[in-house]
């Protein structure tokens, strides 16, 4: 007990401010449930497992420690499964994810003999006991981050439900006996609250559903919200309210008195339909997604060493299926497995390693490849949970740092800008490789203007992002015969089986060969014609990368500017050679397109119909208008996608301007720029590309090494490449739905879906989202 009082200093109690981690370690997968238990730094409030509890000792000579073993309560049977009736983990009526009852031992640990004391004890000085209370009662910093009770986001209130305007036309809505004014539909029918409208809903790829007469009313009209008839109950908040303006099913909080308009009495109307949320839960508990999931299949699980599963934190299955990939890659197990023990990253955290990226990069791969985590279960797979990671490669992002499903896409870019920026920080220390520097290449972009004059743009990427040609489809003949079959089912009132269903069959060569081949971009200013005309496009690869990323751009836009996922198979074979695509360069008695004059260089413009549609889906309008801009106003597509890759550029909330000659106040920035050192010419592109803002033009340098000629040159090798891995989505958005990885590993494929790990007898490959490819040589 004297031991413990003499190192009282080292004893806090936490306050509100201070994040309390007694749940996981900070440097490995260890729990209150391991074998050694947890020790919590009664300090610094981080904690250790037992084999790690020394090396925070070691570096900041904290002593004590409360320990913390948890052991399951035994269970007389198994609790039974109920049927979830809200999309919310850990309350009542979400998801059962039936975690046991512990029981909990705590003792007091002093370092570094590592001297026990039992808790509770009176004996114990009041200062222990207070700090113990407090830890046990907070909610534990990882929870906080990674919270369980995930609820989903709560409808909003629509703009137009306050001041809607009703028709006063007379209609009178029976209770019963519904059908669509403009079919025979009587299931999935929405009343448009504006004329009393009953019209039938969207229709599916597969011609189910309704045929899109609501949403082609409003198209006509402008009506802007509709209920959907089956879902309006006493309990009015569950109606299913949408509004066509918004995109979104929202609340109406007048809408009582908008149904009595119709004469509508909502107290005596039972409930015969599904919500639109109530379709996505029905879709999360089927999991009817058979062919990505192999369900159904006696799947061989797999443990050891590069076979742990990520348990799923909540829609978190996009970056647990993007990161087992990323780790089957010998440039990231190097550089955070093979190259960096846990020690020395541990070592090297500056502060808090719960909250440092390389220690929770570490972390991760050591915790999946060390086959530590593993270990052949008698029940089923657990995974590990790597919440400290999401955490840290989520923090202060808008969307990474919800609960809610993203894109796979998207987390593979901003986990890479991260990984960037961590190893631009630390420049100097050569002998750490960025990983991330395997996976980018050069894309060269070849113009021609009808004069016969061209331009050549070069960038750089890590990822290939490819159209998916339908009309270059293999089967155009089932096809053809399927769309037959489809009207016919359609003028009797039928429904296709799921055996019934044809969907195109493209080959990744016509993907590829898209990418590259004459393009017409039209609306291209020409300083040679002086005028806009139409441009030939063609695209190549100045280097050919380690590894290959191929993203197919499954999903488009429909009519009304509605997301839609193409539903095709993509033939994707095992090796694929690129050769075709290496870029040429500038040609022998090519001339290139003259400088453009201070004439040419006024404020560009954007295409306002490209704007609007993006605008639409919620981007800015200065965001919207420097997307079309940079892609020379190809297309919407284009421009979303040039808009996700610069999400984080300085300046990109700037405002448009040209790009003429400097002003003197720009002249006195250059002139600042230069004085720290900077080339001019360097310095004049980077407040340039930063608005003339010498903060961001400073970052922008360092953010942007190649510009200076400071950035390695490019892997590059032969064109061949082997499959290595793929990322599937099943869902009718990037954004619902979940993801799912397929590896080939010693030989084989392995499927990794989220915590279960198992031998893929029937991989998915036409069915990728994102393709993964090793160069051969």
């Amino acid at each position: 007990m004297e031991l413990l009082r003499s190192n009282l200093s080292h004893v806090r109690i936490p306050g509100p401010t201070n994040r309390v981690y007694k749940h996981e370690c900070c440097v490995s997968f260890d729990t209150p449930e391991s074998d050694g238990g947890l020790f919590v730094d009664m300090c610094s409030f981080l904690a250790f497992g037992k084999d790690y509890v020394g090396w925070n000792y070691e570096k900041t000579k904290h002593p004590v420690y409360l320990h913390i073993k948890r052991t399951v309560k035994p269970v007389s049977e198994d609790r039974p499964s109920k049927k979830p009736t809200l999309l919310a983990i850990g309350v009542d009526g979400g998801f059962d994810n039936n975690e046991p009852e512990y029981e909990e031992i705590f003792n007091i640990v002093v370092l570094p003999d590592y001297v026990s004391l039992p808790f509770p004890s009176v004996e114990l000085p009041e200062k222990v006991r207070l700090a113990v209370d407090k830890i046990r009662s907070v909610e534990g910093a990882e929870r906080k981050e990674q919270v369980a009770a995930w609820v989903a986001d709560k409808k909003k209130q629509s703009d137009y439900a306050l001041k809607l305007v009703q028709l006063d036309n007379g209609v009178v809505v029976p209770p019963t006996g519904w059908k669509c004014a403009k079919c025979d539909k009587t299931e999935n029918l929405w009343l448009n609250l504006t004329d009393g409208m009953i019209l039938c809903g969207r229709r599916n790829f597969d011609g189910s559903g309704g045929n899109n007469h609501a949403v082609e009313h409003y198209e006509a009209t402008r009506y802007p919200l509709a209920v959907k008839l089956g879902t309006i109950t006493s309990e009015l908040e569950t109606a299913d309210v949408y509004s066509y303006p918004e995109d979104d099913s929202v609340e109406d909080p007048l809408l009582a008195q908008h149904l009595a308009h119709f004469g509508i009495e909502f107290t005596a109307l039972q409930k015969t339909e599904m919500t639109t949320a109530e379709m996505e839960l029905d879709q999360n508990t089927n999991f009817d997604w058979n062919r990505i999931q192999e369900s159904g299949e006696d799947l061989e699980l797999l443990f050891g060493p590069g076979y742990t599963g990520l348990a799923n934190l909540g829609n978190s299955c996009y970056m647990a299926a993007t990161m087992q990939v990323l780790f089957s890659t010998r440039s990231f197990c190097s550089r955070y497995f093979v190259n960096q023990s846990l020690k020395e990253a541990f070592d090297i955290a500056i502060a808090d390693p719960a909250v440092d990226l390389n220690m929770q990069l570490t972390k991760l791969a050591h915790g999946m490849l060390s086959g530590k985590y593993s270990l052949p279960a008698t029940e089923k797979q657990e995974g590990i949970r790597p919440r400290m990671f999401k955490s840290v490669i989520a923090a202060n992002h808008p969307e990474f740092s919800t609960m809610r499903q993203q894109d796979a896409l998207e987390f593979f870019l901003h986990f890479f800008d991260q990984v960037e920026k961590v190893h631009a920080q630390n420049s100097s220390n050569t002998w750490i490789v960025d990983p991330s520097t395997s996976f980018k290449f050069g894309i060269e972009e070849r113009i021609q203007c009808p004069s016969g004059k061209v331009a050549y743009n070069q960038r750089r990427d890590c990822i290939l992002s490819l159209n998916i040609p339908l009309h270059r489809a293999t089967n155009k003949g089932e096809l053809e015969a399927f769309e037959k079959l489809k009207a016919e089912r359609h003028a009797e009132g039928k429904e296709l089986s799921n055996e019934e269903i044809v969907r195109p069959r493209v080959h990744l060569k016509d993907c590829l060969e898209c990418f590259s081949g004459p393009e017409e971009v039209h609306d291209y200013y020409s300083t040679a014609l002086k005028s806009k005309t139409t441009a030939i496009r063609t695209a190549g690869l100045t280097s050919f990368p380690d590894y290959l990323v191929l993203h197919m751009r499954k999903f488009v836009l429909e009519a009304g500017w509605v997301p839609k996922k193409l539903d095709v198979y993509v033939d994707v074979p095992d090796i694929i050679d690129l050769s075709f695509m290496r870029s040429s360069g500038r040609q022998p008695g090519e001339e290139l397109l003259p400088e453009a004059d201070d004439e040419d260089m006024s404020p560009p413009n954007a295409d306002e119909t490209i704007v609007a549609q993006l605008a639409s889906m919620g981007f800015s309008h200065i965001r919207c208008q420097k997307a079309a801009i940079n892609t020379n106003n190809v297309g919407v597509e284009e421009a979303m996608n040039w808009l996700f890759a610069h999400m984080d550029d300085p300046g990109i909330d700037d405002p448009v301007s040209g790009k003429g000659s400097a002003s003197s106040g720009d002249q006195s920035k250059l002139d600042t720029m230069v004085s720290f050192g900077f080339p001019v010419e360097l310095a004049r592109k980077a407040l340039k590309e930063s608005g003339n803002d010498i903060e961001k033009a400073s970052n922008w340098i360092f953010d942007h090494p190649e510009a200076s000629g400071g950035d390695p040159a490019l892997p590059d090798g032969g064109g061949k490449y082997k499959l290595l891995g793929i990322v599937s989505h099943i869902g009718t958005s990037t954004h619902c739905g979940h993801y799912v990885a397929h590896i080939k590993k010693d030989g084989r494929w392995v499927i990794f879906n989220d915590s279960k790990v198992g031998v893929s007898k029937n991989p998915p490959l036409d069915m990728g989202y994102l393709y993964f490819f090793e160069r051969l040589d």
